[in-house]
This record gives C-alpha cells, sequence and structure tokens, in this order.
C-alpha cells in the first residue's frame, strides 16, 4: 500500500505530487492495468515469446547497422 505523510510546511499540491511520483515508480497502475483482464497461461507465454523474438530482430537490426561503413 502506497503511503505519503504530510510533511511540516507542505501544500497539498507537493504531496499529490510526491504521491503520483511515488505510484508511478512502484508500478501500481501498470499492474492493474494489466490484471484488469484475465490472461491464460498459455496466452503470457505466447506474449512473452512473441516480446522475445521482437527484442531479439531490434537487437540485430542494431547491430547490423553498427558495422555498416
Amino acid at each position: 500500500m502506497t503511503k505519503v505523510v504530510l510533511r511540516s510546511g507542505e501544500t497539498q499540491e507537493s504531496l499529490l505530487r510526491r504521491f503520483r511520483k511515488r505510484v508511478t515508480r512502484d508500478r501500481i497502475l501498470s499492474d492493474v492495468k494489466k490484471k484488469r483482464f484475465f490472461v491464460s497461461k498459455s496466452e503470457e507465454r505466447r506474449r512473452a515469446r512473441l516480446k522475445a523474438i521482437r527484442k531479439e530482430k531490434k537487437r540485430q537490426r542494431k547491430e547490423q547497422g553498427r558495422y555498416q561503413y
């Protein structure tokens, strides 16, 4: 649970800004978005595999462009 305590002399705006930063850093919203809908284990594996393929292709393009003169 993300918790932020009001410091002495701190405005409500800065408190809210610190809270938003903490929520972003803790990745709470991204977790909520991921868990919004049920995803089966096989679908998770398929998505992970496709992500790995895209990442490898990107790495290969980067390596290929590095050695061209």
